[in-house]
């Protein structure tokens, strides 16, 4: 039984008028014979009288050096302008052609593109795609699955394992959080543990360990299913361009790295008591990406980025943890992949799916053992920009020429994550790899959130008056002033998304705002400083940091606060 999202997609589509979202994947006959491709239509957005689309095409037949898709809307859309693809309408028919540059679409790969329409009455989504003449359906024999969980994986891994599911709440988090003036509101979210050195492993100045979590995780588990959060963060020579997040390891040790901490860790999670719990963990956050924009000739580069580099510690590391923790039957591995401010540039985007692809078939681990990625983890980024696309184009400029934007390919999370997702199954990774988003800083709400798009006299004003992500600049990542509280977590919340989560605990702050000695191996990096007047990883900015802040990982009661002030969506 295939762990395809697609075949649990066609019903969806009648809520496209109702919440603005709607997926599409056309229902076929029950034969058995193989189905030459598969369209997802998603509309992201809708409004009044206008909405846009992202679609993903996946060609499961011969490859093709160009490629055609058509279809016929029901109702009275219009499309006025596209991306990714030359784009056509004939009365009802549309008809999407690849650009020079996107026509290569090999066997089981997948290219998607988007588009903008207007439309009144209904928008529903069309009911038969083609891709080159040939019908595309849904992809387990043509025939809808009637129960899309279960998996032939050992361990019988689920799809998306957040899906029915609880998920833990660790009550060390809670504690400090319902302690808090108003606190209790979100006192009962789910939120990562952090294994941020070995010593965690076993708890820390009398703190939980994780045999403890799992234990109380049992608890809260009762006769249901529930999710384990953890994250997987000590590699050698940790965080090569920040100081504040700096772990206990040398650039050296990997052999530590492997026998005191993925060890121990994938011993205890493989413990039988534990079997009936899906336990998620997010591996090596801020350490990959550093390898592609952080070393060599780039202005960025540091030479700890240098050295992790020449010396593979990062990508062994990120290998031997997914290969060890992978064997355990109920763990997903979910790897981290950055956020759109750090590798949604061209010359980011590709050579991080390649690099994650070399770090996912080392140390024994294959594309197996990666169940997805996470984006945004403990990042500002917001989840999506309504108020502008990429897209567009004001006093004869696009965004993308704006200071805020600066050439990126992506203006949100959720757009990248969903565009990431597909440049890592081109690189390899299996078609059904899903998606987490961090959304527990990246709200952005309160008195400061545009109702609008910004004035139309230049690009910049455009940008800067309508973004909702209010940092000085999108490379800082300390504590930022003005943030707020995301998306709650909640489980497949939009295509190729299997989650929402809190993995970084608000309240816990990013590192130390001033110097402070300590055993935990964290140094003081001047991005947590609001003095700081920047480097070129931020443009020379300001780092837009709250002052007073202790040491990453500490409770931070002022940020803490804040985050409930401007959450968005907003706290009751």
């Amino acid at each position: 039984m295939s762990r395809s999202r697609t075949t649990m997609l066609a019903a969806l589509a009648l809520v496209a008028g109702a919440s603005g979202t709607a997926f599409a994947a056309v229902p076929g006959d029950t034969g058995t014979a193989a189905v030459p491709c598969t369209i997802d239509y998603k509309v992201q957005n809708q409004w009044g009288t206008g909405f846009t689309t992202a679609v993903t095409v996946t060609n499961n037949g011969a490859a093709k050096s160009g490629w055609s898709v058509k279809w016929s809307y029901a109702g009275n859309q219009q499309i006025t302008n596209g991306w990714n693809t030359r784009i056509t309408q004939s009365g009802t028919a549309v008809t999407a052609a690849n650009e020079s540059y996107n026509g290569t679409l090999g066997t089981g790969g997948s290219v998607s593109f988007g588009f903008q329409g207007s439309y009144s009455g209904s928008n529903a989504v069309p009911a038969t795609f083609t891709l080159d003449g040939v019908t595309c359906n849904v992809d387990d024999g043509g025939g809808t699955d009637p129960d899309p969980d279960p998996d032939p994986d050992p361990g019988n891994r689920v799809d998306n394992p957040y899906a029915g599911a609880k998920v833990y709440v660790n009550p060390q988090w809670s504690a400090k959080a319902a302690a808090e003036p108003g606190g209790s509101r979100i006192s009962n979210q789910p939120t990562g543990v952090w294994l941020d050195r070995i010593a965690a492993i076993n708890g820390v100045n009398g703190g939980m360990g994780l045999r403890d979590h799992l234990d109380t995780a049992l608890t809260q588990k009762g006769t249901g299913e529930l999710v384990v959060q953890l994250v997987i963060y000590n590699l050698p020579g940790r965080d090569c361009a920040a100081l504040a997040s700096n772990g206990e390891l040398g650039p050296t040790e990997i052999g530590r790295y492997k026998t005191e901490y993925i060890d121990p860790i994938a011993a205890i999670l493989a413990d039988p008591k534990y079997a009936g719990l899906r336990i998620v963990t997010t591996v090596e956050i801020d350490s990959l990406p550093n390898l592609v924009t952080n070393t060599g000739s780039r202005p960025t580069a540091t030479p700890q980025c240098d050295v992790m580099k020449a010396n593979g510690n990062y990508v062994k590391g990120v290998g031997y943890a997914l290969s060890e923790l992978g064997d355990v039957p109920n763990v997903y591995n979910y790897v981290d992949a950055g956020h759109h401010g750090w590798i949604g540039w061209d010359d980011n985007f590709a050579p991080s799916a390649q690099l994650f692809k070399e770090a996912a078939t080392t140390e024994g681990a294959t594309v197996n053992d990666v169940h997805g990625f996470i984006t945004n983890t403990a990042n500002y980024s917001a989840l999506k920009e309504n108020n502008f696309t990429v897209n567009d184009t004001v006093a004869g400029k696009s965004v993308r020429e704006s200071k805020w934007v600066d050439w990126n390919r992506y203006v949100d999370e959720l757009s990248f994550a969903q565009g990431f997702r597909n440049q890592l199954v081109t690189v390899g990774f299996n078609s059904n790899i899903g998606m987490l988003i961090d959304t527990s800083r990246n709200g952005w709400g309160g008195s400061a959130r545009p109702a609008g798009p910004g004035a139309t006299t230049s690009v910049d004003t455009y940008i800067d008056g309508g973004r909702y992500d209010r940092r000085i600049h999108i490379g800082n990542w300390c504590n930022q002033s003005g943030a707020g509280l995301g998306e709650r977590p909640q489980a497949a919340p939009a295509a190729g998304i299997d989650a929402y989560v809190w993995m970084k605990p608000p309240g816990e702050s990013d590192g130390a705002s001033r110097e402070i000695p300590n055993d935990e191996g964290k140094g003081f990096d001047r991005m947590c400083d609001p003095t700081y007047t920047g480097n070129a990883r931020n443009g020379n900015n300001l780092s837009g940091a709250l002052p007073d802040a202790p040491l990453s990982g500490h409770w931070f009661s002022a940020q803490f606060q804040q985050l409930m002030w401007n959450a968005y969506p907003p706290l009751p």
